[in-house]
């Protein structure tokens, strides 16, 4: 079908204004009825510019979550953070480096001589510190936990990136969607605009009509500027956590259908204790604490300072042999200021232990009261879009449908045709904006439970490394 501009019926002087006037309306309602695509539309002067969907590809969530995984500059920084984190591991239970020492021993002032003095030698000595035992076990094993804490801490950073992209990739999802309503919704009110104008110029409509469609035309037209604006934010932000700048090109998202999954609050409760990367880290730091305060009172126990050291003696002046000596002695200090240095020490691990139980406490009760308001964000955004979806919008359509067949005959006026129109775009965008609060509320339920850093990852063994 081929749009005939009225201007154009009426130059030809093929029509009367009557029947003008009733063949460009029933030409233009016949386009809204059957849903002509935009192309086939005249185009507007007023309008602005294509979206920029036409120039981008579809690529699915899953390809954007793989390339922030291997070139988000977080992710990256944590992982280098984990990488010395478990460097840290062997030194912290090794033993102190052994002191070498040389030097003269007894040589006499007024000869320097040393042949005179018996006692006079050269020495060479070797000496190891030894911590009491269980320290080093100790010193090692808080290493450790602080080691298997940062790589929980990667695993969080990993998830917590993860849920950033399917956030922002949603928020693109809802403006591309919107804004290909609003195209088409624009579409349609065009035509209806146009219906609006030809009656009133032939005095068949009121001037309240042409002014009502021209205002809700303009309306959507700055409800495009804003959506442009949300959608550049959008991409902007996964070009963010893409690590990528000018070169970033715009992506078309793709929602998947939603699922009738229950979401079961202790189920999902036992998931998160189990593989949340953040509270697994917590674990580990209630774990380091208890190890730390074992090796503080540890402290209070003596270390040994073991010494070796070889004497060689010179002959005497008249050519006696004299024997080298060797020296071994043991040492240890003497933790006699318990007051002032023990006893703080273990003050402050006892503390910083209730500070670790607390801090695990308050961020599980934390995602439990989350996990319950995603829970219930999620049913209620599903249950809308299936009200939308399977009552709301046929109704919508067929109302329409039924006032537009109403509006040809005259049975109805221009303003009750127009709100049903408006009416069923303004359900189609809340529809679209259900399933993206369901898709979000997904997300951040599989962010609190830890499931992309394992569906990313996979499960983190007892160090917290990757299998």
């Amino acid at each position: 079908m081929s749009f005939v501009p009225f201007e154009s019926l009426l130059k030809c002087g093929k029509l009367p204004e009557a029947r003008a006037v009733k063949a460009c309306a029933q030409v233009a309602l016949c386009f809204i009825i059957a849903g002509t695509p935009m192309a086939a539309l005249p185009a507007d002067s007023s309008t602005p510019a294509e979206p920029r969907s036409a120039a981008g590809a579809t690529i699915s969530l899953a390809e954007v979550a793989s390339e922030a995984l291997r070139a988000n500059p977080e992710i990256q920084a944590a992982l280098k953070e984990r990488e010395a984190a478990q460097h840290r591991v062997s030194p912290a239970g090794a033993l102190d480096d052994p002191m070498l020492e040389a030097g003269v021993i007894n040589l006499p002032t007024d000869s320097l001589r040393f042949d005179r003095e018996d006692m006079t030698m050269k020495m060479i000595g070797l000496s190891q510190r030894f911590p009491f035992s269980g320290k080093r076990e100790l010193r090692r094993d808080v290493a450790a936990r602080d080691a298997e804490s940062v790589g929980h801490g990667f695993r969080e950073t990993v998830n917590r990136v993860l849920r950033e992209i399917r956030i922002a990739y949603y928020d693109l999802a809802l403006a591309v969607e919107s804004q290909r309503l609003i195209e088409k919704s624009r579409a349609v009110l065009g035509q209806l605009l146009k219906v609006a104008e030809s009656r009133y110029a032939v005095g068949q409509g009121s001037q309240t009509d042409v002014l009502k469609a021209q205002t809700q035309f303009t309306r959507l037209l700055d409800e495009l500027l804003r959506l442009e604006r949300e959608r550049t934010m959008a991409e902007d932000e996964i070009g963010r956590l893409l690590a990528r700048h000018g070169d970033f090109t715009p992506v078309l998202p793709a929602l998947p259908a939603p699922t009738d999954a229950p979401f079961l609050l202790e189920t999902l409760q036992k998931t998160a204790l189990q593989q949340r990367p953040q509270l697994l880290a917590l674990q580990g730091v209630v774990a380091r604490s208890a190890r730390s305060l074992d090796l503080a009172r540890k402290e209070s126990l003596p270390d040994f300072d073991v010494k070796f050291s070889y004497g060689q003696r010179d002959n005497s002046p008249l050519g006696m042999k004299r024997s080298d000596m060797v020296t071994l002695t043991v040492a240890m200090n003497l933790p006699v200021w318990r007051e002032t240095k023990t006893e703080p020490r273990i003050a402050q691990a006892v503390a910083m232990r209730g500070l670790a139980v607390d801090m695990l406490h308050a961020q599980q009760y934390d995602v439990t009261t989350k996990l319950h308001h995603q829970i219930a964000a999620a049913l209620q955004n599903l249950k809308s879009l299936r009200l939308y979806e399977r009552d709301i919008l046929p109704v919508a359509r067929l109302t329409l449908e039924a006032a537009l067949a109403a509006y040809q005959v005259s049975r109805i006026d221009f303003v009750t045709l127009l709100d049903n129109q408006m009416s069923v775009f303004n359900y189609e965008i809340s529809s679209i904006t259900a399933l993206v609060g369901y898709h979000k509320a997904i997300a951040e339920m599989d962010f609190l439970t830890g499931k992309l850093a394992v569906d990313a990852l996979g499960p983190a063994d007892k160090t917290g490394e990757e299998p």
